[in-house]
C-alpha cells in the first residue's frame, strides 16, 4: 500500500516465529538490545483476525499467539518510553513499518446508517487489544523532541502515509479516532512542510462527507483538529481560509448528522470572528440559508450557535444584518414547538445581543412585534408566554414612544384570525351558490345537501349527488364495454357511443381553479333545459 515504510529485510513472520520465547528488550545485554527491538518490531507484523462473535470456535494456540504479540508490544512500547539510546534510522524505519502494518487496513462497513450517540452504541473494535499499544508505539515517536529524530521521519512520514492515517478516522471505534486526533495534531505541528497537504486533505474528506456520502465517524474530531489550527492562524487570514469558511464549515451545517459533531463546527465558527470581526455576516448569512425548516431539534442547535456569533459581533456588521436575521428569528419566536420559541426568545437574556438589539430596536421592533403579538394571544406553552411578555415590556421600556407608533401601525393593518375565517367562508358560500345557479342552467337536478362534494361541470360543490350510471342511462341500459382495438368489431361497438356524445352538450367543462368564477357564470346558449346532459 502506498505510503507504508519498508525496511530492506520485510520477510513476514510465522505464528510458529511469534511462539518462541524471547527475554524482555530492558534485562538483555546492552550490545543486544538493538537487535531484539528489531527482531520484535518484525515479529509484531503478524496480523491476526478477531471475531466478536463469541460463539465462534477458539483455537488455543492462536489465542496463546495473541497474548505473546500483546507482550511483545507492551516490552516495545516500554523500551521507548524509558530509553533514549534506542534511536537508529533502520530502528525508526522498523517502528514505521510495523505501525502502517498493523494500522493501515480497511475499515469494516457499519452496522447503523446514521450514528446516533443518543439511541446507538458505539462499535468496538475486537481488535483493539493490538491497536491501542500500536498507537501507543508510534504516539511515543510524533511526540519525541530528538531533532534528530525529527529530520529522519521527514523522509517517511509523506503525504500517502498522511493519507492513511486521514482515512482511519472513519473508524467506528470512539477510542481508535481520539488517538488518531492527538497523532495527527501532533505531526501537523512537528512537519511544517505537511501542513499545506493536511489542511487539504482534511478539505477533501469535508468535501466527500458533504456532497457525496453525507457520513463519516470523524468529523467530529477533525473538527477539534482545524479549532486549534485556525487559533494559531496569522493575521490578516489569507484567502485560502477565508474560502474554508465559506465552501466548507458554513455547508457542514445542513449534514443529517449535524448534533454529532455541532459542538466542535460552532467552535471553528467562532474562532474565525474571533480572528476577524467582519466575517461575521458571512457566517450569519450562512447559517439563515441552511436554517432547517421541519427539525426543531436541528432548529434549537442553529440558535445555540447563533448566540455565540453574535456575541462576538461588531455594531457595524450587526446593523447589516438586522432585516434577514430578525425575519428568522421572527419565524422562530412563532414556532409551535415550545423549545424553538423559548430558545429564540432567551436570545433577550444576553446583555451583550440585547444591547445590540436596543441600538437598532427601530429596525428590530417592527419585524418581530407581529410574532410576539401571536405570542402573547394564542401560544400554548406558559412558559413561552412569559418570556414574550418580558420581550414586550423590555421594548416598553426601550423606547415607549416606538413602541406605541409599531403597535398602532399592526393593528391597523391587523386582521382577527376569526373575522378572516368567516369571510373565507362567506366567499365559498357564495362561490356555492353561484354553483347551483350554473348547474340549474344547464340541466343538473338538485337534490338534497350529501356529505360528499360531487363533481358538477368540473367543480366540486356541495349540494349535489355524485353522477351515477342511473342518471344518465334511466332504462336501465349501460355504457358499452371497451373494445381492444385488435377487435373487427370495434367500430361497430362504438357507434352507440358517438351517438350518446354527440347528442346535447357536455355539462362537464374542465377548467382551472383561476377561471373558476368565469365557469360558473357562463351559460350555453345550445343547451335544452329538457335534454339530459351527455357524459363527459
Amino acid at each position: 500500500k502506498p505510503g507504508i515504510p519498508t525496511p530492506p529485510n520485510s520477510d513476514m513472520p510465522s505464528m510458529e516465529d511469534l511462539l518462541a520465547p524471547l527475554a524482555p528488550i530492558r534485562e538483555c545485554p546492552a550490545n543486544e538490545k538493538a537487535q531484539l527491538l528489531l527482531k520484535k518490531l518484525r515479529l509484531c507484523c503478524f496480523i491476526f483476525h478477531f471475531s466478536s462473535d463469541e460463539f465462534a470456535p477458539v483455537d488455543p494456540t492462536e489465542t496463546q499467539a495473541k497474548e505473546q504479540k500483546r507482550q511483545l508490544l507492551l516490552d516495545i512500547v516500554d523500551y521507548l518510553t524509558t530509553t533514549k539510546t534506542w534511536f537508529t534510522e533502520q530502528a525508526l524505519v522498523e517502528i514505521l513499518h510495523m505501525v502502517s502494518v498493523n494500522l493501515f487496513r480497511a475499515l469494516p462497513p457499519s452496522p447503523h446508517a446514521f450514528f446516533d450517540p443518543d439511541e446507538d452504541e458505539p462499535v468496538l473494535d475486537p481488535a483493539w487489544p493490538h491497536l491501542q499499544l500500536v498507537y501507543e508505539a508510534f504516539l511515543r515517536l510524533v511526540i519525541s523532541a530528538d531533532n534528530d529524530q525529527t529530520k529522519v521521519m521527514k523522509r517517511y512520514v509523506t503525504g500517502p502515509f498522511v493519507l492513511n492515517l486521514l482515512e482511519l478516522f472513519d473508524s467506528e471505534d470512539p477510542r481508535e479516532r481520539d488517538y488518531l486526533k492527538t497523532i495527527l495534531h501532533r505531526v501537523y505541528g512537528k512537519f511544517m512542510s505537511l501542513r499545506s497537504f493536511i489542511r487539504k486533505s482534511i478539505n477533501n474528506c469535508f468535501y466527500r462527507f458533504i456532497y457525496e456520502t453525507e457520513r463519516h465517524n470523524g468529523i467530529g474530531e477533525l473538527l477539534e483538529i482545524l479549532g486549534s489550527i485556525i487559533n494559531g492562524f496569522a493575521l490578516p487570514l489569507k484567502l485560502e481560509h477565508k474560502k474554508f469558511l465559506r465552501n466548507v464549515l458554513i455547508p457542514l451545517h445542513k449534514a443529517k448528522m449535524l448534533s454529532v459533531f455541532h459542538q466542535q463546527l460552532a467552535y471553528c465558527l467562532t474562532q474565525f470572528i474571533d480572528k476577524d470581526p467582519k466575517l461575521a455576516t458571512v457566517a450569519i448569512g450562512g447559517l439563515l440559508k441552511f436554517w432547517p425548516l421541519t427539525n426543531s431539534s436541528k432548529e434549537v442547535l442553529f440558535l445555540n450557535e447563533l448566540e455565540e456569533v453574535l456575541e462576538l459581533t461588531q455594531s457595524e456588521e450587526f446593523s447589516q444584518m438586522v432585516p434577514p436575521l430578525f425575519r428568522q428569528i421572527a419565524r422562530s419566536i412563532s414556532s409551535p414547538h415550545f423549545q424553538v420559541a423559548e430558545r429564540a426568545l432567551f436570545l433577550w437574556n444576553n446583555e451583550y445581543i440585547a444591547s445590540l438589539m436596543s441600538d437598532h430596536r427601530a429596525q428590530v421592533l417592527p419585524i418581530i412585534f407581529p410574532a410576539l403579538h401571536q405570542n402573547s394571544k394564542h401560544h400554548w406553552n406558559s412558559t413561552v408566554n412569559n418570556l414574550t411578555f418580558n420581550v414586550i415590556k423590555m421594548f416598553m421600556e426601550m423606547d415607549s414612544e416606538l413602541f406605541d407608533r409599531v403597535s398602532q401601525d399592526f393593528n391597523e393593518s391587523y386582521r382577527d384570525p376569526e373575522e378572516t375565517e368567516q369571510d373565507r367562508l362567506a366567499q365559498w358560500a357564495q362561490l356555492e351558490e353561484l354553483a347551483r345557479a350554473n348547474a340549474e342552467r344547464v340541466g343538473v337536478p338538485l337534490t338534497a345537501p350529501s356529505t360528499t362534494r360531487p363533481r358538477v361541470g368540473g367543480i366540486w360543490i356541495e349540494g349535489i349527488p355524485e353522477e351515477t350510471d342511473e342518471e344518465f342511462f334511466p332504462d336501465g341500459q349501460q355504457p358499452a364495454e371497451p373494445v381492444d382495438e385488435d377487435d373487427d368489431d370495434a367500430g361497430q361497438a362504438q357507434e352507440p357511443q358517438e351517438q350518446l356524445d354527440s347528442g346535447a352538450p357536455a355539462a362537464e367543462v374542465a377548467v382551472s381553479f383561476d377561471d373558476l368564477s368565469q365557469v360558473l357564470s357562463t351559460t350555453s346558449d345550445d343547451a335544452q333545459p329538457e335534454q339530459q346532459p351527455a357524459v363527459a
